[in-house]
């Protein structure tokens, strides 16, 4: 008994010095081995119940190793427990009354009170519930019985997987054939079934990097260049850098890290990504053709030149030897826009003549001065007036008749207002026909009047 005393008492010194870690799922498999204590309650009563659980002068005690464990960790704190142990009664009211063989089978849950008060890391106090079968291996009869089991105990862990175990717990009889008593045990306690794949020392169900061995203040992932920022966090995780560069480093001091730097080694901007621009330009000192006068980038950060003057630069300039406009890329204005002349030949499609004859219908008039409008406006357009027939009739008459209508034409537009020496008049007869010459539509299409331009 004394030995036991002992034991707790050095049991709870190691306790205060030590500091590795708890039981958790991390090593949800355990089993012990140690010794145990039975002390048969003598009397009833909270008094006497404190005084017989303190008192240890009818603790009965066997010298070798009679008890083990094997516990699952549960979930939540929780552990099943299930216990073999045995002992040698020698003392029942008072010594040496009682020979008997004592054997006890147990199955508890224990609970670990860390999720109570706060993990302490190395200190594993629980409370225990559950229950168990108690028999008595008498010399005159045998008694045996099934109890109600009510206790607490602690591990101390010395290690990852090696502690030490004290659990203490009153059993309730109900059959009045086993006494109440009291177990207490001392033993070790072996803890497994952790996995640590990459053997860093952080188990994989709490290592962010399972197949790569990294540092505990990490969750277990590795910090290869030593700049104090994890490699899953750093940009630059095998050279060592700034933090607020997300671990990347920055030679020239710009504010920019060497990857991202196209100048690591000159000072330079975060617009121009790290490089230095003289003149402004836009372009990095580096490709710019001319570093010191500003220019497009598109020219290699020179100026565009102007061939022909004409503020067209060349770059834009369609006709970079002629002078023109910016509206027309700088080429020269056109005799006639294409919209105009577009619209000529729209009004032309709508001249009609009397049948057989090159005098107008009504209401031609008004689309022939919407031509002389338009030729006024494009003073230095030459126009062509066609006349063209089906094939009915001969081709002298053809001839005469579409010759006929195009002068018509020209003579109206020269009477109001169009220089004669900017038009012509053909007639082509039947020779150039758009369309069949078998159909009465066909033959209408045919017979037309076609302005065109002569010196676009």
């Amino acid at each position: 008994m004394k030995q036991l005393k002992l034991a707790v008492i050095a049991l709870f010194t190691l306790v205060a010095v030590s500091n590795v870690n708890a039981q958790d799922s991390n090593n949800p498999w355990a089993f012990s081995l140690g010794v145990n204590a039975v002390d048969i309650r003598q009397d009833i009563g909270i008094e006497s119940l404190a005084k017989d659980f303190f008192g240890t002068a009818d603790w009965n005690i066997m010298t070798s190793i009679s008890r083990f464990t094997a516990e699952k960790y549960l979930d939540k704190g929780f552990t099943l427990q299930a216990a073999f142990s045995l002992n040698d009664l020698k003392t029942f009211r008072s010594k040496n009354d009682i020979d008997a063989r004592y054997y006890a089978f147990d199955l508890n849950v224990k609970y670990d009170l860390n999720k109570l008060i706060g993990d302490t890391s190395w200190f594993d106090p629980y409370v225990v519930l559950g229950g168990g079968y108690t028999y008595l291996d008498l010399q005159s009869d045998d008694a045996k019985e099934g109890v109600l089991n009510v206790g607490y105990g602690f591990n101390f862990w010395l290690d990852e997987n090696i502690g030490i175990n004290y659990q203490s717990v009153a059993k309730k009889e109900f059959a009045d054939k086993v006494r109440d008593h009291f177990q207490h045990s001392l033993g070790v306690v072996f803890r497994f079934g952790g996995k640590d794949t990459d053997g860093d020392g952080v188990y994989d169900k709490d290592d962010a990097c399972p197949d790569v061995a990294g540092l505990k203040e990490f969750n277990g992932c590795p910090d290869s260049d030593g700049d104090g920022i994890k490699d899953g966090d750093d940009a630059c995780p095998n050279v060592a850098g700034l933090a607020a560069l997300n671990g990347c480093p920055d030679s020239d001091g710009d504010g920019i890290a060497d990857k991202d730097d196209m100048c690591p080694n000159d000072k330079g901007t975060k617009a121009n990504n790290g490089c230095p621009d003289s003149d402004g330009d836009g372009v990095v000192d580096k490709d710019d053709k001319c570093a010191t006068v500003a220019g497009p980038a598109a020219n290699g950060g020179c100026p565009w030149p102007d061939t022909d003057g004409d503020g067209v630069l060349d770059k834009d300039d369609n006709c970079k030897n002629e002078a023109g406009p910016a509206s027309n890329n700088g080429c020269p204005e056109p005799v006639i826009s294409e919209v105009a002349e577009k619209k000529i030949g729209e009004f032309a499609k709508t001249i009609l003549f009397n049948s057989g004859r090159s005098s107008f219908k009504k209401g031609v008039t008004e689309k022939l001065d919407g031509i002389v409008k338009i030729m006024q406006e494009f003073p230095k357009a030459t126009f062509v007036v066609e006349g063209h027939t089906d094939s009915t009739g001969s081709d002298k008459i053809n001839n005469k008749l579409s010759g006929a209508r195009a002068a018509a034409v020209k003579d109206y537009l020269v009477k109001n207002g169009v220089d004669a020496s900017r038009l012509d008049s053909k007639g082509y007869g039947s020779a150039n026909p758009i369309d069949t010459n078998d159909t009465r539509a066909g033959r209408a299409n045919n017979r037309r009047v076609e302005i065109k331009v002569t010196n676009e």
